[in-house]
């Protein structure tokens, strides 16, 4: 690793499609022994960053270090110091978990033994030891994810690049593989996540950096960047969008801020100094006017509020996206 402490780090790096402009001055650090979650809207540069911090693409500018090396001039030595699994797990399905981690070890130079003593590690790390002679065909999605995360594993990388780790899984294998990733970092290993699904960040990354236009704009941990849009919030959700308007100004009086609306999910959502009079207020000012409410409620700002407020709009999910 490198000298500074940290894993990866980014300067100034530019690159450009033509004459659209995918990363513009991209700037990242990211300590050892960490995850960062790399947020951004579709388009924002993400993908970008990501292909060029695994080499798959050089910049047109700047510089950047994975593992203390240099992703140009080192390229070779980064390729061997990172591990990386994509939105979909690279796994054969007709072969058993212990086979296609095997298979994977002899594609990465290892000798027979080798390899099957590292599949044996890896089976019992990723809690997949149990079904190591199932065909992966026979895998939840979760346990797929894992044996995926295993096979990038395979020659222990410093550094773990993440993309979209759990689309697609129900709740439980996602809950499988955040488990997963933790015991990685535990035992020491860098992740560099990027996802969509705002809750994995908050609850796998120490740090969250929000990518827009090709320029990171906001960079801290989690709660550090909830408590930069305030503290406590009061939605409103409404029966109707009709009445998202008399709503809104019912709770910027109470509230005495401008509040947000989301029609989307017909919601009015506001900052609260004092919690039990502002609510108290509008539920009486709500009663009276006749609105009909389906839900009022306080809450702690979330990612979701930090991504609206820093790139215009929510985070979208793939799979929102290929429904819309």
């Amino acid at each position: 690793m490198g000298s500074s402490g940290y894993a990866v780090v980014a300067e100034r790096v530019h690159k450009r499609f033509g004459e659209t402009k995918a990363l513009d001055g991209f700037d990242l650090r990211v300590r050892e022994g960490t995850v960062c979650g790399l947020l951004g809207p579709n388009g924002s540069g993400k993908t970008t960053a990501v292909r060029i911090l695994s080499t798959l693409l050089r910049p047109d500018g700047g510089r950047a270090e994975v593992a203390g090396f240099d992703v140009v001039h080192r390229a070779a030595d980064v390729r061997r110091s990172i591990g990386l699994a994509g939105q979909h797990a690279a796994v054969d399905e007709v072969l058993t978990g212990r086979q296609n981690l095997e298979m994977f070890g002899r594609l990465y130079h290892l000798g027979g033994r080798s390899a099957r003593r590292r599949a044996d590690e890896l089976l019992q790390r990723f809690g997949l030891a149990e079904a190591a002679s199932r065909q992966a065909k026979d895998y939840s999605g979760g346990m797929r994810r894992r044996l995926d995360l295993a096979a990038s594993f395979i020659l222990a990388p410093p550094v773990l690049f993440l993309d979209e780790p759990t689309t697609g899984l129900d709740l439980r294998g996602r809950n499988e593989v955040w488990d997963a990733v933790r015991s990685l970092v535990a035992g020491g290993t860098t992740v560099l996540l990027t996802t969509q699904y705002l809750e994995e960040a908050d609850q796998l990354a120490g740090q969250i950096v929000v990518i827009d236009t090709g320029r990171v704009i906001a960079d801290g941990a989690p709660e550090e960047l909830k408590s930069r849009i305030g503290g406590d919030r009061i939605d409103v959700v409404v029966r109707s969008t009709d009445e998202l308007a008399r709503t809104a100004v019912i709770v910027g009086r109470a509230c005495k801020v401008e509040p947000e609306t989301d029609p989307d999910r017909r919601r009015i959502s506001a900052p609260v100094g004092d919690r039990v009079s502002a609510l108290t207020e509008v539920v009486l000012a709500l009663d009276e006017a006749g609105v009909a409410a389906e839900d009022i409620g306080l809450r702690r700002p979330t990612l979701d509020d930090v991504f609206l407020r820093l790139t215009g709009h929510r985070a979208t999910t793939k799979e929102a996206e290929e429904a819309a």
